[in-house]
C-alpha cells in the first residue's frame, strides 16, 4: 500500500490537556482520510461522554494502524500503560507526560515504517514530561532525535502567513553564535522544501535579519554580512528564488501582503510574534525535514480550560488539512 493510502494518525499528547476532546470533536465532525490515534482509549472515552457523544462516537483500541476509519470509531493504539481514571484535567502529572512522549514514539516509528500517510500532534506539556524523566524542548526536538534526521526547521504557519526558523530553542543570547552560512542555507532549503510540499510550484522566499534594519549595512552588526547575505547568494545559484537579508519589522507584513510565500526567521520570537499575533486558532506548527510529514496545533494544552468542553479544535482541524496537503506533494 502506498504512503498516500496509509490512514493519517494523531498523537493525543497530554491527557490531562485539551487534545483528548479538540481529538473527539474532529472526529465527530467526520474526517476527509481514514486515520488512527495513538494514545490512550480511556482517556478519549471520557473525553466523549464529557462532551455528550457518547451515542455517536465508539472509541476501539486496535493493535496496528490498519485502514483506519473516517465515521463514527475512534481507533487507538498504544504501547504505553493505561492512564488512571483519576488522573485529574488540567494538572501535571508524570503518567500524562510520559504517554504523551509514548504515543509520539510509537506513531515516529509506525510513520517510519511505511504504516502512516502523515502525523499530526495535539499539544504536550513540558513540564509533565521532564516529571516523568524525559528531557526534550518539545516535539520537533523528539522528531529530529527519533528519525536521526540532521537538517530539520519548524515552520509555522496560517491561512496569511508562512515562517521558518533559522534557531528554534535556544536562548536569545545563544542565537548570535548559531548563525551561519550552513545553517542559513539549510533553512532556505527547506523553506523551499516546504513551499513546494504546499504547492507553491516557484516559492518566493524571503530571509529576514538578524539585527535592526538587518544591520544598516553593519551599523547595529555585522551577521548579516558575514552569514546571511552569502546563504542567499549561494542559494540562488542552486536556482532558489530567494531575497534579504530584509529587515525583521516590515518583512512579515510584505509577506503577508503576498510579495513572499515564506519568510526564513533568525530566532524563535522573531518568527513566532507575528504569526501568532494573527491568531492560534488556524496556525499549524510544521516539522520540516523529517522522513515523513508532521505538523501539529499552535498552541499548548491549556490546562486552565482543560475538561470544561469549550477548546476550540480549529488549530487541528487546519493542522489536520495542511498535513494531507503536504504529504499529497511529498
Amino acid at each position: 500500500m502506498s504512503r498516500h493510502a496509509q490512514p493519517l494518525a494523531f498523537t493525543m499528547g497530554d491527557a490531562a490537556g485539551i487534545g483528548p476532546e479538540l481529538i473527539v470533536r474532529l472526529f465527530a465532525e467526520g474526517l476527509p482520510h481514514p486515520a488512527v490515534v495513538y494514545g490512550d482509549a480511556g482517556t478519549l472515552e471520557r473525553a466523549r461522554d464529557a462532551l455528550g457523544l457518547s451515542g455517536s462516537l465508539q472509541v476501539i483500541s486496535v493493535k496496528s494502524p490498519g485502514a483506519g476509519h473516517t465515521g463514527a470509531f475512534i481507533e487507538v493504539l498504544s504501547r504505553s500503560q493505561p492512564l488512571p481514571a483519576t488522573l485529574s484535567i488540567g494538572h501535571i502529572h508524570a503518567e500524562a507526560g510520559r504517554g504523551a512522549y509514548e504515543y509520539l514514539c510509537h506513531a515516529i516509528d509506525d510513520a517510519l515504517a511505511g504504516h502512516l500517510r502523515a502525523i499530526v500532534t495535539a499539544p504536550l506539556n513540558k513540564a509533565a514530561m521532564r516529571a516523568a524523566g524525559v528531557d526534550f524542548p518539545g516535539h520537533t526536538e523528539i522528531l529530529a532525535s527519533r528519525t536521526h534526521t540532521h537538517d530539520y526547521a519548524m515552520m509555522l504557519a496560517n491561512d496569511e502567513l508562512r515562517v521558518l526558523l533559522v534557531t528554534i530553542h535556544v536562548s536569545l543570547a545563544s542565537v548570535p553564535a548559531a548563525i551561519s552560512i550552513e545553517a542559513e542555507l539549510t533553512a532556505i532549503r527547506l523553506a523551499q522544501r516546504a513551499c513546494l510540499q504546499a504547492g507553491i510550484a516557484h516559492p518566493r522566499i524571503a530571509v529576514a535579519g538578524l539585527n535592526p534594519h538587518a544591520s544598516e549595512e553593519g551599523a547595529f552588526g555585522n551577521e548579516e554580512a558575514r552569514f546571511i547575505a552569502p546563504a542567499i547568494a549561494q542559494a540562488r545559484t542552486e536556482g532558489l528564488q530567494v531575497s534579504g537579508p530584509w529587515p525583521g519589522d516590515t518583512v512579515f507584513m510584505r509577506a503577508r501582503q503576498g510579495e513572499f510565500d515564506i519568510v526564513v526567521a533568525q530566532y524563535h520570537d522573531q518568527g513566532l510574534i507575528p504569526i501568532k499575533y494573527l491568531g492560534l486558532d488556524t496556525g499549524v506548527n510544521v516539522t520540516v525535514g523529517l522522513p515523513f510529514v508532521r505538523t501539529s496545533v499552535d498552541h499548548g494544552t491549556a490546562f486552565d480550560i482543560a475538561g470544561k468542553g469549550i477548546a476550540d479544535p480549529a488549530s487541528l482541524r487546519a493542522a489536520m488539512r495542511l498535513a494531507l496537503t503536504m504529504s499529497a506533494n511529498d
